[in-house]
Formats: structure tokens, sequence, C-alpha cells
């Protein structure tokens, strides 16, 4: 449903989006035979404004296609919610090192559409539960229709991210049966469907899958599409649930880590769930000082990303050189952004996620006497914050609030800012150029998460609870600190402890204390996750493991027919089957 392929296209609103675009460019540089699908979304996001308390309010991001992609000639035609609704298609090429990728955004702004109609692809994650599940017709069924249509006749595999494709499988169904009636479809039929799709979950929280009343799905699907759905069984309770809908109609499912791939096979228990855990796509996100580095010290990591595992050969005197460039340019950004004095040589915590109440951003103020105390007695600390709340969550605006309101009462000890509309934009400055990336999720409620990803490129190790990739990442000393246990239950008063015992015990006479050690901290952070969390590992995964693989794996055998149904709530997590731990000190 989103996808981050320019900063000047809004057309994503968070890490999903741009893992995406990582992917995306990661098969260019590798000159995979891949075409993507999404919507063009010509209101974006949102642009986010902040009052001085911290009020967020919004106005559209938008953009004119016609600057950016080509228009290409194929329409095609769907029935939505009992209209005719007409939809074509603009191309963007990802360009990378050995190819490029054709991306097609999906637009239903025809001028023979009705003005409602013209608007279905305006708005991403906007509007009603209709407006949305129209939305999906045209990202599953649309995408479907028109690759043929744009010269992409020969399709393996269609790789559903989320369960907004999902229903593209009903398209495959209605192509598979061709002048038969969908409710004739056999179990051979569901079969060849699957052999055709791959799922990837990306949320191990209930309420992040998309679920609508089957009387609205049926009246918006069309009599024939809603009897297929109906040959699924995917509907239950009165709902349609497209995570469901995508889960039945795989060969292939996979979670986005070690630990959500258990989480998720927790879930939905009746399907086999694999992991493969997300990465960034290295050259985007290395900022220029490090790729200066790097060109010259390894020259072929843009090649072979794995190649960043001989930075442990690097001089540490350059990767120190190398992150006090990077943090110069942030701090000047942040200067003229928000007219603070920022420091270039105070330690700095960055923090920028979606405004979302389990990622509990003002979980470092907990005890502000403690940070008091650190500030007074063992060096100053400046704190830089991004991300966006939902227009709809009231309870992640209320967060941004906090934090804005905990700032305001520390502004004599601590320098806190929150970044206005934080976007791809200002992202790489803020990644590259903070001392220590700091995460702290509500366990196990983070499917993967990313950001740390690109901040290690950059020798930025990250300070976080061991949730989604970071359970995989932390060698405790050598890449970061965890925060916290590793475990099932997660406790905040223990976890703020935690936080403020390795800050005050650890990092911070670490930082201010030995420079040189601290250089070789960023060093094995850089050799270690940045030569591993790439979107070039992972995009090899999906090739070697879901695309190439052709056999029926997704549902277990003895559910391949029949009313197929998954746990109705989050259980609580184990934690992962791959836990590093090393008392080591860089």
């Amino acid at each position: 449903m989103e996808a981050a392929l320019d900063p000047s296209i809004p057309t994503y609103s968070g890490g999903l989006g741009i893992l995406a675009g990582d992917f995306l460019r990661s098969a260019a540089d590798r000159g995979l035979p891949i075409v993507g699908i999404t919507l063009v979304h010509r209101k974006g996001y949102f642009r986010q404004h902040l009052d001085a308390e911290g009020h967020q309010t919004e106005t559209p991001a938008d953009w004119t296609p016609e600057n950016s992609v080509e228009l290409m000639k194929p329409v095609i035609t769907l029935s939505i919610d009992g209209r005719v609704v007409k939809i074509r298609a603009w191309r963007y090429l990802v360009e990378g090192i050995n190819g490029s990728v054709p991306v097609y955004l999906l637009d239903a702004n025809h001028p023979d559409n009705a003005s409602e109609d013209r608007a279905l692809t305006d708005h991403l994650y906007g509007g009603d539960l209709r407006y949305r599940l129209c939305q999906e017709v045209i990202l599953g069924i649309g995408g479907v229709e028109i690759l043929p249509l744009l010269g992409h006749g020969r399709i393996t595999a269609y790789h559903m991210n989320e369960g907004h494709a999902a229903l593209l499988t009903l398209a495959l169904m209605r192509r598979q049966l061709g002048s038969k009636s969908c409710q004739e479809a056999s179990d051979a039929d569901l079969h060849e469907v699957r052999q055709q799709c791959v799922f990837t979950t990306h949320t191990p929280v209930p309420a992040g899958h998309d679920r609508f009343p089957v009387g609205l799905a049926n009246h918006v699907l069309g009599a024939e599409l809603a009897a297929a759905l109906e040959r699924t069984h995917c509907c239950t309770r009165g709902e349609l649930n497209l995570t469901q809908l995508a889960l039945f109609g795989s060969r292939y499912i996979n979670g986005v880590a070690l630990q959500h791939g258990e989480v998720s096979r927790e879930m939905f228990p009746t399907y086999h769930v694999r992991a493969i855990t997300n990465g960034v796509h290295a050259a985007t996100w290395t900022a220029p000082p490090f790729r200066d580095l790097f060109d010259h010290q390894i020259p072929e990591w843009r090649r072979d990303n794995l190649y960043l595992r001989y930075a442990c050969g690097i001089p540490s005197a350059d990767i120190r050189a190398a992150h006090a460039a990077a943090k110069h340019a942030l701090m000047e950004e942040v200067r003229r952004r928000t007219g603070q004095p920022f420091a270039d040589n105070v330690f700095t915590l960055g923090f920028a996620r979606r405004a979302a109440g389990y990622k509990r951003a003002d979980l470092l103020f907990h005890t502000p006497k403690r940070l008091r105390w650190m500030v007074k007695n063992m060096g100053p600390i400046q704190l830089i914050y991004g991300g966006k709340s939902h227009p709809n969550d009231g309870n992640g605006k209320d967060l941004i609030q906090r934090v804005f309101r905990h700032a305001t009462e520390l502004r004599d000890a601590i320098r806190v800012t929150w970044l206005e509309d934080f976007d791809w934009n200002i992202a790489p400055l803020l990644y590259a150029g903070v001392d220590v990336w700091l995460n702290t999720p509500k366990r196990p409620q983070e499917a993967s998460g990313t950001s740390g990803m690109k901040a290690a490129l950059n020798g930025v190790p990250s300070f976080s609870v061991p949730d989604g990739w970071w359970i995989e990442g932390c060698l405790e000393g050598l890449t970061g600190w965890a925060i916290g246990r590793r475990g099932d239950n997660a406790d905040e008063e223990e976890e703020a402890a935690s936080l403020y015992d390795k800050l005050e015990s650890d990092i911070l006479p670490l930082y201010y204390g030995n420079p040189n050690a601290w250089g070789h901290l960023m060093r094995s952070t850089i050799a270690v996750n940045g030569s591993f969390f790439n979107t070039q590992r992972m995009v090899s995964q999906y090739v070697a493991n879901a695309y190439e693989r052709r056999t029926d794996i997704g549902l277990k055998a003895d559910m391949q027919s029949g009313v197929v149904g998954g746990a109705s709530k989050l259980r609580g997590a184990r934690s992962g089957s791959c836990q590093w731990h090393s008392t080591r000190r860089p």
C-alpha cells in the first residue's frame, strides 16, 4: 500500500514504505526481474505541524505525478462498489547498480470516472472502511489485471506485503477458473492459486490487520468476487479479514524477524510461518562521510554489503572522524530548523519512530531526577526526536505532547527537540549524526524495526529493548546495549531502571571517558550489524526461500480445505531462538 521511492514523492508513511523502497532498490542492484505495484496517493500521507505544546495538526502532502513519473497507456476497468471505475498507472524506475525495477502507481483519477471515484487513490491510510476497501480492490485486483497490459505477462510469484493486497488472490482464482463459476473452484484450483502467492506479515498486533464487515465486502466486490471470497472460507464472525485471506492463499508465509516469526506462528497456528529478518538499503542510508570512507577502505561494499564485515580493519580514528562530520551536518540542520543551540560535542540520543503508544517515546523520562543527576555528574545530554502520529491516533498524539511537557520541565538540564514533519529528507542526517540510537517498544509488539539498522551502517550503536530485530543484532557492549531482560514479560519499571543504569554505568562513562574505545564500538557496530541487516541479504533470502521455492508450504496439510481460523488474540511471545550475549568490552 505504500512505497518510498524518492524523497520528493510522499507515497509512504514510515518504516513499511521505506522497507518496500529499500527492497526494490536492492532488487534493482541485483538486476532481478521484479516489478512493484502501489497506489499513487496524490495527497500523500500528510504534512505534520506541531505547536509549542506538541499538538499535531495535518495538511495534505500534495504532489504532482506528471512532474515525477511517466503515465502509461493501458487503462483497465474494475467493478467497485457497484460502479465501473477506470484505473491507469504511472511508472517510476528504481535505478540500481545492475539494472532498474519498474514500479507502477495505480491511479483512479481518470476523467471518465465519477468525482468520488477519482479520489479513491488520493489518501494513504485515509478515509472510512469503504474507502480503504475500495483502495485494496484497486491495489490487489487492479494490480493483477493491469500487469499483462504493461508488458508483464509472466509473473511467477505475487508477493503481498501486509494484507492490503490480499484481494489479488481472488483475481488469480478468477483467472484460474476461466469460464467456470467461482463456486465451482476445486481444491486443485485453490492449490494453483497458492502456488503463485507469497505473503509477508509485518505486525504482531491483531489490531493492525485489516477487517471489513462481510456485507460491505460483498457490496464493494460484487457478486462474482464475493462468490470467490466465499470459497476461501476467510469470512468468519461476520468479517472479512484480509490477513487471513492472504495466509489462506499463499504457499510461502513469513514474518520479518526471528521472534516475529515465532509470534506469528502463535497468532496463526494453522499456518507454517517462516522468518526473513528485515534490512535496509546500505548505499541509501549511509551518510556521505561514511560512503567516502567505505569507498576508500572497502571498495566492494556497494556491490556486496557483506564486505562491510571488513570495517573491523578501518582505523578507529577514521571512524570517529567520519562520525564527527556526520554529526556536524546534523547539528547544523537541527539548529537551522529549531533555532536551538545543539552542540557537536554533547552526547546525543536519537529517537525517530511513528508516534504510537507502544513505542513509548517517553520512557526515557520515567525518572527525571536520575537524568538530572547524570547530567550534573557525568556530562551533558541532548535528545532529538522525530515521528508522526496517525491523524486518528489520539494516544500517539498524546505521546508527542508528553515528550514536549517533559522537555519543558527539564529545559534547565537537558536540551530536547522534536523535529517537525520527520521524513526522508531529514532522516539520513539523524541516523548518522546521533551518538546512540534509542528504541523503547513494549514487548513483543515490535515486529522488526529498521531505524536502528540505518544507524548501524553509520557506526551508531543501538540502545534498545530486546524486541524485533534487536534480539538478533544486540551483542552487549559490541553493537550497543539491551534495555531490560530478554524474555516473555515486559516490566516497565524494570526496563526504566535498566535504561538509567546502563546510561550511568556503561554508556556515558565510555563516551566521555574513552573516545578511542567508543570508536572501536562504532567500528564493530558497522562490521557486525551493517554487514548483515541490509536488504541485499534480505532480497537474496526472499529469492532463495520464497520466490524460487515452488511447494505449497503455507497452509498446514490438514487445513488445505475447509474453514481456516487463526488465534483470535496475540499470546505472549517467547524470546527468539537466536540469543547472543557478550560481556566483552570494546
